[in-house]
């Protein structure tokens, strides 16, 4: 029996995924498989029995990457499974700033008690007078699963489209609207938006992008939303052009104890996946990625080892191997195999950074000679006979 920990609760239309073969565990530390959507694991120590965490949604900060790459522990993610839930959130960001909705609707609650409200309210509601996003042009930064939809429902609202992604994927490439104007670098984003919508992940060189030097590229009145990470936006900075009239308004899904106080920023509790559809989404995507790589070994949306998928095996015997990077470790793999007189059929190599992934498929099952011999080469993290 696979055990699985849920260090938060999982939607059931996830859960109810496990095969009969896995079952859960409130006991971190004899846990197989982990499931985790916003619980901090640097604190945590990791038990020798991890294979795998799965991150119910896309960013992973909460997740010790580095010390799981160490162990052979595989961290995954689900991308693109809250994308939609976001999406729309980021157009509600967009027209609670073009409109003063939040203004207008507290001045009915004030006023609730004027028995002559439907007459008041057409003298007060000038002051509440936005503008509308059509005819406006929108940057967006960063075309992952998000930001494409973020590009392709505006154009769709009528809206002007750039978007800029050094990394943009042939996937998305292709989901991309040919309305959406491609340019090279965020610099033109920023001189040619009204509204600019920030979606990339939180890096050494992404954080604090948005600051008193890329602002000043931007338009004067340009609306920043920000439904990625709290860190790209250097909170001094715009707290300056929102006081100047630089920026008219922050929209962001990450308050914080400075921009939670600050006028002009309209927040919202990081609300972006919290909907029922993207917290089963996610854990469908959780549990099944969890599912593929206990049972047959393969990995899809690691954040730290490479994505290696031979399908079910239908072989004799399959084994994996997590391990370092290094030069002549191929060699070693099918050395070993073939001093135990083991026949290799298939395999495939990735690798990541500093890690890489084997799979062997063999004619014959492994010896626990040839596995340990595969154990005792320099750079091995961790091996497993899938079968």
């Amino acid at each position: 029996m696979v055990k699985v920990n849920c260090l938060n609760p999982i939607a059931k239309v996830g859960m109810s995924l496990l095969p009969d073969t896995f079952g859960t565990t409130g006991e971190f530390s004899e846990a197989e498989a982990v499931l985790v959507r916003s619980a901090s694991m640097h604190e945590l120590d990791l038990p020798e029995s991890l294979l795998a965490v799965a991150r119910a949604g896309a960013g992973v900060n909460n997740i010790p990457l580095d010390k799981c790459a160490e162990k052979g522990i595989v961290v995954f993610n689900t991308p693109g499974a809250n994308a939609n839930g976001v999406k729309e959130l980021v157009i509600a960001g967009m027209l609670l700033a073009a409109r003063d909705v939040r203004g207008g609707m507290q001045w009915v609650a004030d006023n609730k008690a004027d028995e002559n409200i439907n007459k008041t309210m057409e003298k007060a509601k000038a002051k509440f007078a936005g503008t509308e996003i059509q005819g406006k042009t929108l940057g967006v930064i960063g075309l992952g699963a998000i930001g494409v939809l973020v590009a392709n429902a505006a154009a769709k609202l009528g809206m002007k489209v750039v978007g800029c992604d050094p990394y943009l994927s042939v996937q998305n490439a292709l989901n991309l609207s040919n309305e959406v104007k491609l340019v090279k670098s965020n610099a033109e984003v920023y001189a040619e938006s009204d509204y600019i919508s920030v979606h990339v992940p939180l890096l050494e060189d992404t954080k604090g992008m948005i600051n008193k030097a890329s602002i000043s590229m931007m338009k004067d009145g340009v609306v920043i939303l920000n439904y990625a990470r709290d860190l790209l936006v250097n909170d001094d900075d715009i707290k300056e052009a929102l006081e100047s009239g630089k920026v008219r308004k922050y929209v962001t899904d990450f308050p914080n104890a400075k921009t939670a106080n600050m006028e002009g920023v309209i927040a919202f509790p990081h609300l972006g996946a919290s909907t029922e559809e993207s917290e089963d989404n996610c854990a469908v995507m959780a549990v099944n990625q969890i599912v593929n790589y206990i049972e047959n070994g393969n990995i899809v949306n690691s954040v730290n080892y490479p994505a290696c998928d031979m399908g079910v095996c239908n072989k004799a015997c399959r084994v994996t191997i997590c391990h370092k990077n290094i030069p002549n470790t191929i060699s070693q793999f099918t050395g070993a195999m073939a001093a135990e007189n083991i026949n290799i059929s298939d395999m495939v190599n990735k690798s990541k950074g500093d890690y890489a992934y084997t799979m062997l498929d063999l004619d014959t099952v492994a010896t626990a000679e040839a596995i340990a011999k595969i154990n005792a080469i320099e750079g091995v993290v961790k091996v497993r006979v899938i079968k």
